[in-house]
């Protein structure tokens, strides 16, 4: 068998591995390379043969203390051949010291166990036609430069680490933002992006479920077609709006850690995204 070479992937083989994840059915975004590459351009690794990548994997490090598992995909025709467990084995050594987030399907979550890993809370795909009439909230505005820090600033409070280059990139358009603000201080904002069915909202953090669903509802009356946001199972009440709103429960994820544990955050309602936490 041929050598295998492993190293980091340009944008194109990242645009590559985003065509594998649609062909594996996670309904990737229809930009989303750009914006991945953008929070670390280091964090994707691919093996090759011959020239030909048969396996990669996202592993990208936020600050200095924290690290996300995603996007592991070998190529179908190259399965069993060692390709999957080596980028696994260099990304996982690339963000060794860390805690390491994943968000696992259900069939996979005994062998992330063996590998280190603990449950933190589940997480619902909820998705269908938003038929709530849009939420008026004068406060609600496009992220304007201005706002961009501040919305920077906010997304500390549910996300571990900060990721400033990857918001500059996933606020802007082609994607959808909003932000929340009272007496000009921001209470939460929402991104929505067109995927290769219908669109998805993430990340979408908040101080309570009003802002939350009016956030939701702004964006998703803006489209036609279905919308899907990835929801933490604790958030019921916030649930209980989707539902009635018309969006439906679909498969679910459990988040896992690997070093020490990180808790939901109160202000965390929707998922950025399933490949890069």
């Amino acid at each position: 068998m041929s050598a295998r070479l492993i190293r980091t992937l340009a944008l194109a083989e990242v645009e590559q591995l985003i065509d594998w994840a649609a062909a594996e059915g996670w309904n990737p975004g229809l930009d989303d390379a750009a914006a991945f590459q953008a929070s670390d351009p280091e964090g994707f690794i691919g093996a090759f043969v011959d020239g030909e990548m048969v396996a990669a994997i996202a592993a990208v490090a936020y600050g200095a203390s924290y690290g996300f598992i995603g996007l592991y995909i070998s190529r179908a025709d190259r399965r069993g051949q060692g390709h999957g467990k080596a980028v696994w084995d260099v990304g996982m050594a690339r963000l060794a010291g860390r805690t390491i987030g994943l968000d696992g399907v259900d069939e996979q979550f005994e062998n992330y166990r063996r590998k280190g890993f603990a449950p933190a809370y589940r997480t619902i795909r909820f998705g269908g036609a938003f038929t709530c009439a849009p939420v008026e909230r004068r406060e609600l505005s496009i992220i304007t430069p201005e706002l961009l820090l501040q919305v920077v600033a906010f997304d500390r409070g549910s996300f571990p680490e900060p990721r400033e280059a990857f918001l500059a990139r996933w606020l802007m358009p082609p994607h959808s933002a909003c932000v929340a603000t009272s007496q000009g201080a921001v209470t939460g904002y929402g991104v929505m992006r067109k995927c290769r069915a219908g669109w998805k909202i993430g990340g979408l953090s908040a101080l309570d479920d009003a802002a939350a669903i009016a956030l939701v509802s702004h964006l998703a009356s803006s489209v036609e077609g279905e919308v899907f946001i990835d929801v933490p199972a604790a958030r019921r009440q916030f649930i209980d709006l989707l539902t009635d709103a018309g969006l439906r429960p679909g498969f679910e994820t459990t988040r896992m850690y690997r070093g020490e544990p990180i808790p939901l955050a109160p202000e965390l309602f929707g998922v950025t995204t399933l490949e890069l936490g």
